[in-house]
């Protein structure tokens, strides 16, 4: 598995995050509140770069290298979800 897909649903409360490969099927999936953020620091820019991150580490076990990355919602969280879905882990960002 080389290719994949990263959704970012950024709420007002929460980043949810999920690594899928080309067909959809759920790889890896995590969120700020899965990394341990509790209350409204769910929702900072921070928050959702530690998520990511774990997520991305969960993903590159399976063999995820390059990745195209899908971003809905207000939150404050996806920008910072987006960026750091290939920063740091050694994938490659393929655009969307």
């Amino acid at each position: 598995m080389a290719a994949g897909k990263v959704y970012v649903t950024a709420t007002f409360n929460n980043t949810l995050l999920t690594v899928t490969d080309q067909s959809g099927n759920a790889i890896a999936w995590g969120s700020a509140g899965a990394s341990g953020f509790k209350g409204a620091r769910r929702s900072t820019p921070y928050a959702a770069t530690v998520a990511m991150e774990a997520t991305a580490r969960k993903a590159l076990a399976t063999g995820i290298t390059e990745v195209a990355v899908f971003v809905k919602g207000p939150g404050s969280g996806r920008g910072a979800g987006a960026r750091s879905a290939t920063a740091g882990s050694g994938g490659r960002f393929v655009g969307r």
